[in-house]
């Protein structure tokens, strides 16, 4: 049932395409995605962007 469901989303995309902006909008957000990605892999996370446990530790 869900592959039938995917079928008909994908018959009407085909029909109806996305416009070219939000084709660029969503190309744009992968790419930011894929350098934050980056950047985080090869430099590193900030310390001042970690998060500190409230707990206590015993």
């Amino acid at each position: 049932m869900n592959a039938l469901t995917w079928l008909l989303r994908a018959k009407r995309w085909a029909q109806n395409p996305p416009s070219e902006g939000r084709v660029k909008l969503v190309f744009g957000v992968v790419a930011l995605c894929l350098v934050l990605v980056g950047i985080e892999y090869f430099i590193g996370w900030p310390d001042w962007m970690t998060v500190d446990s409230l707990r206590q530790k015993p």
